[in-house]
């Protein structure tokens, strides 16, 4: 299983290969059958996620995070996560937040979708909400 993180804005994401390894055990518990997987972290801003966001989705909107599987075999998870480190740095101001408590949670969010998570009704969002806490606390409780 591989990570990588590319940085097209500064994302200040310490700890990477610990980070890493908690996503690799998540997934192989949420994914059992998965044989292989590669998911790339881009870190950018709001310009670069609103262009994707047009591009791809047809939205016109800023967003804090775009998920895209491009995984075609099931047993192969390939994936693109762009993050908006402008819009995780702005949400973590609203919810009274670290930037780094947030751009964990964005992380975790966008690996959840990947697992099957979603977030388009109360009960998704509730469930989502829920892993990404629970995620939250087992990754910076085993520090």
């Amino acid at each position: 299983m591989a990570i990588y993180y590319h940085e097209i804005s500064r994302a200040k994401l310490q700890d990477r290969r610990r980070l890493s390894g908690f996503l690799k055990e998540k997934i192989e518990e949420l994914k059992p059958g998965i044989k292989k997987a590669e998911i790339s972290f881009v870190f950018c801003d709001d310009a670069y996620l609103l262009e994707i966001n047009r591009q791809y989705l047809d939205h016109d909107t800023y967003t804090d995070i775009i998920t895209f599987d491009l995984s075609e075999d099931p047993a192969y998870l390939q994936s693109e996560i762009y993050i908006s480190t402008e819009r995780v740095a702005e949400n973590a101001g609203k919810f009274g937040i670290s930037y780094n408590q947030e751009l964990h949670r964005v992380i975790f969010h966008g690996v959840l979708h990947l697992c099957g998570l979603g977030d388009k009704t109360a009960k998704e969002k509730k469930a989502m909400r829920a892993a990404e806490e629970q995620w939250m606390n087992h990754f910076f409780t085993t520090a």
